[in-house]
């Protein structure tokens, strides 16, 4: 589909406030992509080269990935691991699988695999620290595989620290209310693919999906975005398709991606954002929005 509906890479420059963030990681620089779907149809090669320079051309602190490397073969992971090997940034690159990635059973080995072999670290329910002790990244297992459970991971940490939270799926981030997230960072949704000018994008249409979906063709259906039988299923929160988003006190934003799938792109262009961090005010006088320790 690139060829005909992808539209222009779109480089997204947000900053996002973090209580109790440490004094030296005021402005540090966050690179997030996702969603690349790199099998020879659903992202070109063009796209992929302008994502990587943008990327580099940022001088990222840390850049981060946050799954669907692949469509459904695992084989092309192997060829978009030697681009991504010249991702370039202060701390590394981090990523998350999604769920195309664990569409077979030798999936998620071999993604992981061959991410790990250019440097890129997998995280799969786990926790890391690129920038130090008080501000730790924690990488989730994908939402539709058995081993999604955030409970061990969450609880270990200190509800006093801030955190960063990787997840390829934005819906867990209603699972993850009930802990301290400062920053979630998902793909998974392309952004909805299709906006609606003065409407929407349409994936927010997709709550009406079953009532909608009976007015149209089945032969058609196939071609629409959110039309097919399992879209819900798929995409639970339509309301956190894109974009930055505040859930209870946790932050959540959503990555558009930079696969597309049929019938394209219409005002939903691919995308790669450049996160600025910065101190919460609240927290700069000594207020923080997690007050209270571990549950």
């Amino acid at each position: 589909m690139y060829w005909i509906f992808t539209g222009r890479l779109s480089v997204e420059h947000i900053e996002v406030a973090i209580a109790d963030l440490p004094t030296s990681l005021n402005g540090t620089k966050i690179v997030l992509m996702s969603d690349f779907h790199y099998d020879g149809l659903r992202l070109s090669e063009e796209l992929l080269a302008q994502a990587i320079a943008q990327s580099n051309q940022a001088e990222a602190d840390l850049i981060v990935l946050t799954g669907d490397y692949i469509t459904s073969d695992p084989t092309p992971i192997h060829q978009l691991a030697l681009r991504l090997k010249h991702l370039q940034s202060r701390l590394g690159v981090y990523a998350v699988l999604g769920n195309h990635d664990i569409y077979y059973r030798q999936s998620k080995s071999e993604v992981t695999k061959a991410l790990s072999s250019v440097d890129i670290r997998v995280l799969w329910n786990e926790i890391a620290y690129p920038f130090g002790s008080q501000f730790p990244l924690v990488g989730l297992a994908e939402f539709w595989s058995r081993e999604f459970n955030p409970i061990p991971v969450m609880q270990s940490l200190d509800r006093s620290i801030p955190r960063l939270v990787l997840s390829h799926n934005p819906t867990t981030a209603k699972i993850l209310k009930q802990w301290r997230v400062d920053l979630q960072l998902s793909g998974h949704t392309h952004g909805g693919q299709v906006a609606l000018p003065l409407v929407a994008p349409l994936m927010k249409l997709a709550k009406y999906q079953s009532v909608i979906r009976k007015k149209i063709p089945p032969q058609v259906r196939e071609w629409l975005p959110y039309m097919k039988r399992d879209c819900n299923r798929l995409v639970r929160n339509w309301r956190w398709m894109q974009g930055l988003h505040q859930i209870g006190e946790n932050q959540l934003y959503v990555n558009r991606g930079l696969g597309t799938y049929a019938p394209g792109r219409i005002f939903c262009p691919p995308e790669v954002t450049i996160i600025t961090l910065t101190q919460q005010k609240n927290a700069e006088m000594g207020e923080s929005l997690y007050p209270l320790a571990n549950m």
